[in-house]
């Protein structure tokens, strides 16, 4: 028996229901001796304290395995506030620099794609995390006046970024698949052509792994087009951000996307999350689609080594997606999130 303790943080809007749901699939693994603390920090929070979470919130996390994140943001909270007071600065204090996010199309799964095969899209992005375009750096200039100026400044480590890229060789060779950089060296001609230039550099340590150098942009058409072209991609922070949720839509929806924030080390928590946000609009309605969450829960299950029982995790959402009996609104059905919970809880139970 694996003993574990993960902090959650539900978050705002649908965060809480799907995190629940969650959580009652991480109970119910048989592997795993769960102790889950639940800390209420998010939107509503900072709209009652002025913080998204306490000063000392960081040196709480600190002492858990994994987090476990719902959704941020609320009407009424800046997007930057809720971003960077919260989800930047788990990241950036636990040095979570892979963002892991598979694009996948399961077994059962919508595609928009035509004439699109299952086995035909099956990517793993592998995103850098902590700097890039997502730094934080830039300066903002004669506030007001007609002769303003706002820079932002994208920052690109030699550290930074070999680590990446060699995160995403080591990962493709082990898949043995290709791997993909995308830039845009074409335009950003200091970030983008160093990206290009370490990333053929680590290539030549790699010779058993199939590489190619795709723009961004003819990267976005390909993976319409010709989405069989991608096995492990690697990209910056803030092309990663986009293409995933491109991803997102070729292979299922926002409500089957899920991410993981891995300090692969091991030196501080990972964290854990559903990317579809926090989708207001639905929250308190009990329809929110739980399957990104579940998968995220895959994910945390393969971050503890209990790989057989993130499979099964994943071929229980393939299963209730192949049934086709309970889906909620955003695939087509009319259930709600517990019922599709309940679904999912037992066709796991049924692999065990």
């Amino acid at each position: 028996m694996l003993r574990k303790k993960i902090a959650v943080i539900a978050g705002d809007g649908i965060g809480p229901e799907v995190i629940a749901q969650g959580l009652r699939l991480l109970r119910a693994v048989p592997s795993l001796e769960l102790c889950a603390d639940e800390f209420p920090w998010g939107c509503e929070y900072y709209l009652r304290t002025g913080k998204m979470m306490p000063d000392d919130g960081i040196a709480t996390l600190s002492g858990y395995d994994a987090i476990f994140l719902g959704a941020v943001g609320a009407p009424g909270v800046p997007d930057h506030i809720s971003l960077w007071d919260l989800l930047l600065k788990i990241r950036k204090s636990f040095d979570q620099y892979i963002n892991l996010r598979p694009v996948r199309l399961l077994r059962g799964a919508p595609c928009p794609l035509k004439n699109a095969r299952r086995e035909d899209i099956d990517m793993l992005f592998i995103r850098e995390n902590s700097e890039g375009e997502y730094a934080g750096a830039g300066e903002h200039l004669f506030p007001g006046r007609p002769d303003e100026v706002v820079l932002q400044t994208g920052v690109f480590s030699r550290f930074g970024t070999e680590r990446v890229i060699r995160y995403a060789f080591e990962t493709a060779r082990r898949l043995g698949k290709s791997l993909t950089s995308i830039s845009k060296g074409n335009a950003l001609n200091y970030s983008m052509v160093f990206w290009d230039e370490v990333f053929r550099e680590i290539a030549r340590e790699y010779p058993d792994v199939e590489t190619h150098s795709l723009l961004v942009d003819a990267a976005s058409m390909l993976m319409v087009l010709h989405p069989e072209r991608f096995g492990v991609v690697v990209c910056s922070n803030l092309f990663g951000d986009i293409l995933t949720d491109l991803g997102a839509a070729i292979s299922g929806g926002m409500g089957l996307a899920a991410g993981a924030n891995l300090n692969p080390e091991g030196r501080f928590p990972s964290m854990f999350e559903p990317i579809h946000g926090s989708a207001p609009d639905i929250a308190g309605r009990g329809i929110a689609n739980p399957l990104a969450t579940f998968w995220s829960v895959s994910q945390m299950l393969d971050s503890f080594g209990l790989f057989d029982d993130a499979a099964k995790v994943l071929a229980a959402i393939e299963d209730v997606l192949t049934d086709g009996r309970v889906r909620t609104p955003d695939l087509g059905g009319t259930g709600s999130t517990a019922e599709v919970g309940d679904a999912v809880l037992r066709a796991y139970t049924a692999r065990l």
